[in-house]
């Protein structure tokens, strides 16, 4: 049995946060005006833990060679900025979660690829008062470096093997495994299609949030 972690860290979009429904409206919108037919929710939640970067491919059918391609990102990103939080929460259960680890005193945070203007104004509209916010601008590598995670565990003042990760994507367990903590796939996030999440070596796959209190 694993001795109950002193700290669990969080992905934010796709596993703590379920940030995909701003998107959708958004995505359609910038479609409609280039005369692109609507697209389903679940091909839009499938990329939202894959950036900026994917999210303008899938919306303008683009490719990133494509030569107008960062002004397109530009305005996805900014009529992201101006609806975000509409539609995200936290996942189901994770209120129950995040509350039971502060009664125990078990320290947790968020670690992120997302851009800190972005994820300090989606935690604003929520709002989450999240202990610690790691984000890409607070490092030189970002995820699947460990870089992120090894800054938080010394921020919390916690050793990394005391530390558990998780998150919905391969890059969240290779930068968990990197650093030497417990990582734990969170099977309800943005698992695309092709995804196999039983090879991603995680220590864990749960299904609901709540699995992490049995676990811890």
């Amino acid at each position: 049995m694993t001795p109950q972690p002193k700290a669990i860290l969080f992905d934010l979009d796709g596993t703590l946060i379920d940030s995909a429904p701003d998107f959708f409206d958004v995505i359609n919108e910038l479609r409609a005006e280039a005369a692109l037919p609507t697209l389903p929710h679940h091909l839009i939640r499938a990329q939202v833990s894959n950036g900026g970067m994917a999210l303008t491919q899938l919306t303008w059918e683009i490719d990133t060679d494509h030569p107008e391609f960062m002004a397109y990102r530009h305005t996805l990103l900014e009529r992201y900025l101006a609806n975000i939080g509409s539609a995200s929460g936290l996942f189901d259960g994770f209120a129950d979660v995040l509350a039971e680890l502060e009664q125990r005193h078990i320290a947790w945070g968020i670690v992120t690829n997302k851009p800190r203007r972005y994820t300090d104004a989606l935690l604003a509209r929520l709002p989450l008062h999240a202990p610690l916010v790691i984000c890409p601008e607070d490092v030189q590598h970002p995820k699947p470096h460990p870089e992120p995670l090894l800054l938080a565990a010394k921020q919390l003042n916690v050793d990394v093997r005391d530390c558990w990760y998780v998150g919905d994507h391969v890059r969240d367990i290779n930068a968990g495994n990197a650093a030497n903590m417990i990582t734990i796939a969170a099977a309800f996030g943005y698992i695309e299609p092709h995804d196999d999440i039983e090879q991603w070596q995680a220590d864990w796959i749960i299904q609901h949030p709540r699995e992490l209190l049995v676990s811890s």
